[in-house]
């Protein structure tokens, strides 16, 4: 039972990993943290309580602390693609709107993303928000009304790293 509940989830945690980081390596590797602590604790696993909250849980407390430990660590530079030389920027309306919208996000303080992300991405309730990210419901809704109308302003002037200088 447990075992399939981590495997039930595994996707959902993927997903929100992917928005959390940015990065498809670093996701897997938080995902696997999460797993990993998830079968070291499984003692603390209550068969009767919400798994995906649990989970989630365990995702955003090793985020966090990886989020802080990378904060104290100079940031590191990529050796390939300098400059974009060797890209090319895509062409499709769709493939533009959704840099717009990632740029965007980028432009919001963490707390107000996370909780746009467990919410619109993870369809989570903001019960469950505020149980994974240990948070009263109420500064949920804050953050979420907040970030939104963030989003939509951002959305309507450009994205800042988007916008293009005439």
């Amino acid at each position: 039972m447990f075992l399939q509940e981590l495997e039930q989830w595994s996707p959902n945690l993927r997903r929100y990993a992917r928005a959390l980081t940015r990065n498809a390596e670093q996701a897997d590797d938080l995902v696997q943290d999460c797993l990993e602590r998830a079968l070291s604790r499984r003692h603390l696993w209550k068969e009767d309580g919400n798994t995906r909250a649990w989970l989630f849980t365990i995702m955003h407390n090793i985020h966090a602390n990886d989020t802080r430990r990378r904060g104290s660590r100079p940031a590191p530079v990529p050796i390939d693609d300098q400059d974009g030389h060797y890209s090319r920027p895509a062409s499709q309306q769709s493939r533009i709107v959704g840099l717009e919208l990632t740029a965007a996000l980028e432009e919001l303080p963490a707390e107000q993303r996370q909780v746009i992300l467990l919410v619109a991405l993870e369809g989570m309730s903001y019960g469950q928000v505020a149980e994974t990210v240990g948070i009263a419901q109420g500064t949920v809704m804050s953050r979420l009304s907040r970030g939104r109308e963030r989003l939509r302003r951002l959305m309507e002037e450009g994205a800042p790293s988007l916008r293009v200088v005439k």
